[in-house]
This record gives structure tokens, C-alpha cells and sequence, in this order.
């Protein structure tokens, strides 16, 4: 079984975020990178299959070579081999369009997306890989089964969950639930030493364009000073709730 993992390059949820030319270009210095947290929940059940199916995984992401560190701890977890393809994407748009285009080249049973990403919350690049592929897409995804080319899953919807049946080649969405995180895995030495044993791939992009534009990123408005009223002032508080906060 071949199994592919995509994988995105976010920012640390503690950085603290600025912008540069004209709150137009996301400032990258002093930020810490991580991999996408629902893409390591996907990750981690893939190294699974790797244990449990002998299944072969390969990790992959569009960018430049910042993210070869992120890659590296991939390695360091249990893929056997990560692939960068050397763009800068400018959405999630080019992302689907260069991971199509390797897809189309390199054949794989399961592709496992994250729910989405982070930074941009899109959650487009799984659906729209799927639809390019033709294959199947299961998003929000928190159990899968392997029998052969047959599949148990189950997704979150609103209210509760939904159990699915399907075969294989699927795209899935991976979320928490998929694995717990108690259950991500911590590279130890012997997983980074035999990290830089395995290949890491830098292939050349398709030509691309991207199908929007940024206009201006806006911080959302600092949060005003906080009153606290006594204990026992509950007029005080009733006072405040209808007049300031405006929720009676």
C-alpha cells in the first residue's frame, strides 16, 4: 500500500503575527514553523498503516526550502521518504493544482489531507485534489479501517458522526480523532539520526497561477480593558451587561 501525506507549513499558534509591505506580506522573521497539527494527526495513522500493512509513506509539501525542516521531522516520525515540490504557493488553489499534477505521476492508495491548515483555515486543497484525481474525498475524517481495498470510516458532522463505507484509492481529511494527541509521536534520537538517511526529493513545479490576490491582511481590533464589578454589586453588573456589553 502506498500512502501519501500532504503537509503544510503553519505558523506556531503562540508566534506573534506582523505583516510588512503595506499589511500586505506576511512577515516570516522570528516566527516558529510547525507541521500543520491536522496534518500530523493524518501522519501519525499512516505510520500505523506503516506498521500495521507494511504500507510505504510518503510526506509532501509545496515550498520553498523552509520547510525542509518540518519535512525532516516527518522523516524523523516514521515516513520513509518526503517530497518537496520548490514553489511558494500563493493559495490553495496552486496548492491542489502542483500536488495534482505529482499525483498524476506517481500512483497511491490513500492520499491523506489535513482538515485544513491553520494559518488560512481554507480546507479546499483535499476536495479539490480528490476532484482532480477523480477519486473519492472524505472530509473531517476520525476513523479509518483498512481491510484489503475496503474501508470503515467515520467523519464528525454537525450533531454527531457518520459511518461510511468505500474502497480504495480515497482522498481523506484528517482531523483529531483520526488519532488522539496523546498518541502523536515524539522523535526520539534513533528516528532523527535515521531521518537523514532517508530521501528527502526536490522536484520542479508545474507552471501554475493563482486564482486570487491578497489585498491587505488585517489584525482583528485589540481587545478593550476589562471591568470587574464585586461580588455582590449585582446591580453594578446588570448595569453593565445592558448598557456596555448590550446582552440583556
Amino acid at each position: 500500500m502506498n500512502v501519501l501525506v500532504c503537509i503544510s507549513n503553519v505558523p506556531d499558534t503562540t508566534s506573534k503575527i506582523n505583516f510588512k509591505e503595506e499589511n500586505t506580506s506576511f512577515e516570516t522573521q522570528g516566527v516558529q514553523f510547525i507541521i500543520n497539527p491536522n496534518d500530523e494527526f493524518g501522519l501519525t495513522r499512516a505510520v500505523w498503516l506503516q506498521q500495521k500493512e507494511a504500507a510505504k509513506v510518503t510526506v509532501i509539501t509545496v515550498g520553498d526550502a523552509s520547510c525542509e525542516p518540518i519535512l525532516r521531522k516527518c522523516l524523523a516520525i516514521g515516513a520513509d521518504q518526503a517530497v518537496r515540490i520548490d514553489l511558494q504557493p500563493q493559495d490553495g488553489f496552486e496548492v491542489a493544482a502542483q500536488l495534482t499534477a505529482f499525483c498524476q505521476t506517481n500512483a497511491y492508495d490513500l492520499i491523506i489531507t489535513g482538515r485544513e491548515s491553520i494559518d488560512y483555515n481554507g480546507g479546499m486543497v483535499g476536495g479539490m485534489l480528490a476532484t482532480n484525481l477523480n477519486m473519492p474525498y472524505l472530509a473531517n475524517c476520525i476513523q479509518l479501517e483498512i481491510e484489503g481495498v475496503d474501508l470503515q470510516l467515520q467523519r464528525e458532522i454537525d450533531g454527531g458522526k457518520e459511518s461510511l463505507q468505500a474502497n480504495l484509492p480515497i482522498v481523506i481529511g484528517a482531523q483529531k480523532g483520526l488519532v488522539e494527541e496523546k498518541d502523536l509521536i515524539i522523535p526520539n534520537m534513533r528516528g532523527i539520526m535515521q531521518a537523514r538517511q532517508k530521501s528527502l526529493e526536490v522536484i520542479a513545479p508545474i507552471e501554475t497561477e493563482a486564482a486570487t490576490t491578497v489585498e491587505v491582511f488585517e489584525k482583528p481590533p485589540e481587545k478593550g480593558p476589562v471591568k470587574l464589578v464585586d461580588a455582590n454589586d449585582i446591580d453594578g453588573l446588570i448595569d453593565l451587561l445592558e448598557k456596555e456589553a448590550k446582552v440583556l
